[in-house]
């Protein structure tokens, strides 16, 4: 009941004006995001970068319905990579980036096309894209439109949401080689039809497409804070011989910090995905709703540095 009341809550005006004005939020939310303008988010990937960690930077913003707008999207983020490669991060930094936030709810051809402008900026500058999947509906739009940007830009990652019914289904058709695989649980509310509910079912099929990714050709990019399923990744590493460059860890900003750390210090690849920006409220209440232990991190990091 908890997932559901913050899933509600994440797309509530009134609630967004309430949390906004509460006293603790900035403190809170400054823990979890990167700042608000470009060069805060920057200052932030340097520091992760010099620590040994990689770096996966999203600027908040999406559901955009104005092809300005979307369009101001792609400048933005073809100046932001241009200056992760001034500034010689690009090896070690990439981007994620929502198909809605450049047009997706408008056209999926003018977001298609969008998408690909940022990803010629991102090959151009010496790195990546990650598409990010959102909402149910949108789930074959977004496939579709990777299939299409990875005819081009063959390292162009995907997400894919463990809590939907054909989880796995789609890890292993997406487990060929040069495929990266953002493997989440997911974050927003969907009908039981088409995605697990329970806790334990959506675990499972984490565990499902991890083997499914795992045993393939691509490179999977493991986007978990649980424990067990980061041994489990590991385990499944050793049994399909997967050293230690063919797949990666990925934690988010502010969360688990010392893990993150004590993960760089294996040899393995540990990513930080890094979100900035003005418009973090959905962003900062779907991290609640994905899962509710999350809660207690972000409550605790009020109190702690841990």
């Amino acid at each position: 009941m908890l997932r559901q009341a913050l899933q509600a809550v994440s797309t509530s005006p009134r609630a967004q004006a309430l949390v906004e004005r509460a006293p603790l939020t900035r403190d809170v939310v400054h823990r979890f995001i990167a700042g608000e303008t470009m060069d805060e988010a920057l200052d932030v990937t340097e520091g992760i970068v010099g620590s040994g960690r990689l770096v996966s930077l999203d600027v908040l913003g999406e559901d955009v319905r104005d092809t300005a707008q979307a369009a101001r999207t792609v400048a933005y983020y073809e100046n932001l990579l241009g200056r992760l490669a001034e500034a010689k991060l690009a090896d070690r930094a990439e981007v994620s980036l929502k198909l809605t936030a450049v047009g997706q709810a408008l056209d999926p051809d003018t977001a298609l096309e969008n998408a690909r402008r940022v990803c010629a900026a991102a090959h151009e500058a010496g790195t990546s894209v990650t598409i990010d999947m959102e909402d149910h509906t949108t789930v074959e739009s977004t496939l579709d439109s990777v299939r299409e940007l990875r005819r081009d830009f063959p390292d162009t990652g995907l997400v894919v949401q463990a809590y939907l019914r054909r989880a796995e289904e789609f890890s292993a058709e997406m487990a060929y080689a040069g495929s990266r695989v953002r493997l989440c649980k997911g974050a927003y509310g969907a009908p039981e039809s088409v995605a697990f509910t329970r806790r334990d079912d959506v675990d499972k099929s984490y565990v499902r497409c991890l083997k499914a990714l795992m045993a393939g050709q691509g490179y999977p990019m493991v986007a978990t804070h649980d424990p067990r399923l980061v041994d489990i990744a590991g385990a499944l590493a050793v049994l399909n011989e997967r050293g230690p460059d063919t797949f990666e860890y990925q934690m988010l900003y502010g969360i688990r910090p010392q893990e993150q750390a004590r993960i760089a210090e294996t040899g393995a690849r540990m990513r930080v995905y890094v979100a900035y920006g003005t418009e973090w409220y959905g962003y900062f209440l779907r991290r609640l709703a994905e899962r509710p232990a999350n809660l207690a991190f972000f409550v605790r990091s009020v109190v702690t540095r841990d």
